[in-house]
């Protein structure tokens, strides 16, 4: 039994599962249908797989080396998670509509995957984390990129339980919380947490600049 890759699961089951954006934005698309929940899992696999290829290709490296570039993106992404936050209580503005998701066709998964993508592959500080994080669980003498291989793919299958089951889970639990009354305070509460991460995302590297 490998214990070091024993205690790599739980570290990186304890990073997926950490709430996030990445949580809340599931949870938002969730909330419109289970289809749209899952698509946003999905694409927030889909990000993690980019951030450990990175990762593994050695690009964090240039991230940590260049200041200015790792700014930028902590900008954009929290520019775009400000902007989902917004978007979200901005819609509370309006009577509820029908989902557009519930309408089973292919575009309608395009958007909730397109976000979870975005949402994961514009925050910087997943390269990074798994930069520091995977190495120290590569045995001395072992060929590295291997091992390396695999610690992302468990990351990446992680990601891939437990989205989607909290978008399941969200879908379950649909019929009270798509009730009208219900419905918009979960939506509130999401936006206002999209919201609250967006902006602290955007102070971080104000800060530091």
């Amino acid at each position: 039994m490998d214990a070091q890759l024993i205690a790599f699961t739980g570290v990186a089951a304890g990073m997926v599962a950490m709430p996030g954006a990445d949580f809340t934005v599931v949870v938002r698309n969730a909330l419109v249908s289970r289809r749209a929940g899952v698509a946003c899992a999905l694409g927030i696999a889909g990000g993690l797989l980019l951030h450990t290829a990175l990762a593994v290709a050695g690009v964090a490296a240039v991230l940590a080396a260049v200041p200015a570039l790792f700014r930028t993106l902590q900008l954009l992404g929290g520019g775009y998670v400000l902007y989902l936050g917004v978007r979200t209580l901005w819609s509370l503005r309006r009577p509820r509509a029908v989902p557009v998701a519930a309408t089973g066709t292919i575009a309608s998964t395009a958007r909730p995957l397109r976000q979870g993508f975005v949402t994961n592959a514009l925050n910087p500080k997943a390269p990074i984390t798994f930069l520091s994080l995977l190495p120290q669980f590569v045995p001395a003498g072992s060929p590295a990129l291997p091992r390396t291989l695999l610690l992302a793919l468990i990351v990446v299958v992680l990601a891939l339980l437990w989205f989607p089951a909290v978008a399941l889970l969200v879908d379950r639990l649909g019929r009270w919380l798509r009730e009208p009354r219900a419905a918009r305070a979960v939506e509130g509460v999401t936006g206002a947490a999209l919201t609250l991460l967006g902006v602290l995302l955007l102070l971080e590297p104000l800060r530091a600049a």
